[in-house]
């Protein structure tokens, strides 16, 4: 009997996705719940902000949060996940409880630039630890189920600050209380996670050959430390060229969801704060049923299909439904209808992020996390342009307040994501 339950798998994997899920809660928490506040008028007179101003904050987050993604994913390639991402955690939640002592525009646009630099390690650290801690049939799925802790918190943002800053707390305090939980959730992740199935105490042997079973590269990359990030393949690779193209389209388009669509709302819709806050969870809870999805969908294409149209196919069939469904908004003046064309938008966009995570831990190698980084980079490079280009294009072309020409502008981008999507190739690993 003792030799039949000495060899079933233990269940550790579970509890690192588990911790690692967690992590992307209070990411996307702290990250979110600034665009709840900085609609509110109370936040802008105390310190004095115009419009321009605001979408300069907004800016700020995901310019720098692009350019750290590679060093942030290479250090915690070389010096491993269980030193760098507790590291990473604290310092955002710092920053994000320093946001809200801000006196002014300097203050704010300072704590909110370092903020994404701390917070850019996280998702590529995730999808370095996924690779190690998955076998290869379920890495799509355990993808999803990280994805689907950043959606959570960030559906969680818009009503649960909307509701503390109605009944409890100011806007500054809001921020302190977000901030302080990062102690916890960096302290349980340093306490759960080891690098490697091998150097955990409690992961038996069976499951060290589950994960191991599948991977044909468990070997190669284990051996020897991470090259300096690679950059000269990164920029020789044109499969990889597309993906970046890829995420720069899909952030365009998405990021409106999580930064201008309160004020859209309240500008264009005449909806109250409460109200607009709940539809806001709304279309990000569609997003997260549609990252549970998507990690069963790639799992399943790549075993019918194989990882070249595996990865490729569920992408450009998801871009193609969300360049319909934000041309449709031209067309709709119900607001109820409008919250569904965007759900759409947020379920397919999310549906197709675990088979993102999963081409970077196909073509990553050693250098998994950098690579990771490399691509979420340029997808923040498209978010970081959106909060700026949406007032000018409303300044410059939007003559009735319709916002038809911004949607215009966020179909683009998934007209380019869905090309890019056609022509990714998971086989073709970086060198």
């Amino acid at each position: 009997m003792s030799e039949v339950i000495s060899a079933e798998p233990t269940k550790v994997r579970h509890s690192v996705i588990g911790v690692t899920t967690l992590a992307a809660v209070l990411l996307y928490l702290d990250r979110i719940c600034i665009a709840e506040i900085a609609k509110l008028d109370a936040f802008k007179n105390e310190l004095g902000l115009t419009e321009t101003q605001t979408g300069a904050i907004l800016s700020a987050f995901f310019l720098s949060y692009a350019l750290a993604q590679v060093p942030a994913g290479w250090l915690s390639d070389r010096f491993g996940a269980r030193r760098m991402l507790p590291v990473y955690i604290l310092l955002w939640s710092v920053c994000t409880a320093l946001t809200g002592f801000a006196s002014g525009f300097v203050m704010l646009i300072a704590a909110r630039f370092i903020f994404g630099l701390a917070q850019a390690g996280c998702y590529p650290t995730a999808g370095s630890l996924i690779k190690r801690w998955t076998p290869l049939p379920a890495r799509g799925t355990a993808s999803s189920i990280v994805s689907f802790g950043g959606r959570l918190g960030g559906a969680i943002a818009p009503i649960l600050t909307a509701w503390l800053l109605k009944e409890y707390l100011s806007w500054r305090w809001v921020l302190v209380l977000y901030g302080s939980s990062g102690l916890l959730v960096a302290l349980l992740f340093w306490k759960v996670f080891r690098e490697t199935p091998a150097e955990h105490p409690h992961s038996n042997e069976a499951e060290k050959e589950l994960i191991e079973s599948g991977s044909e590269e468990a070997t190669s990359d284990s051996d020897g430390p991470p090259p300096f990030p690679p950059l000269v393949p990164l920029m020789k690779s044109g499969t990889m060229w597309l993906m970046c193209a890829l995420q720069y389209g899909i952030n365009i388009g998405w990021v409106f969801l999580v930064t201008w669509l309160p004020t859209y709302l309240k500008d264009v819709k005449g909806v109250d704060a409460t109200m607009g806050g709940m539809m806001s969870t709304t279309v990000l809870v569609a997003g997260i049923i549609g990252m549970l999805c998507g990690g069963r969908l790639t799992d399943f294409a790549v075993g019918k299909l194989g990882r070249r149209w595996g990865r490729s196919l569920p992408m450009a069939a998801c871009y193609a439904i969300a360049l319909g469904a934000y041309l449709s908004c031209l067309h709709l003046d119900s607001v109820w209808a409008f919250i569904a064309a965007v759900c759409v938008v947020a379920f397919v966009t999310d549906m197709s992020v675990p088979a993102i995570w999963g081409y970077m831990q196909d073509v990553g190698g050693k250098n998994t996390a950098a690579v990771f980084g490399w691509g979420n980079m340029w997808g923040n490079l498209g978010a970081a342009t959106t909060p700026l280009l949406v007032p000018l294009v409303l300044e410059q072309w939007d003559t009735n307040g319709d916002w038809h020409e911004a949607f215009l502008l966020f179909s683009a981008g998934y007209l380019i994501a869905f090309l890019a999507a056609l022509g990714i190739n998971a086989t073709r690993r970086v060198a």
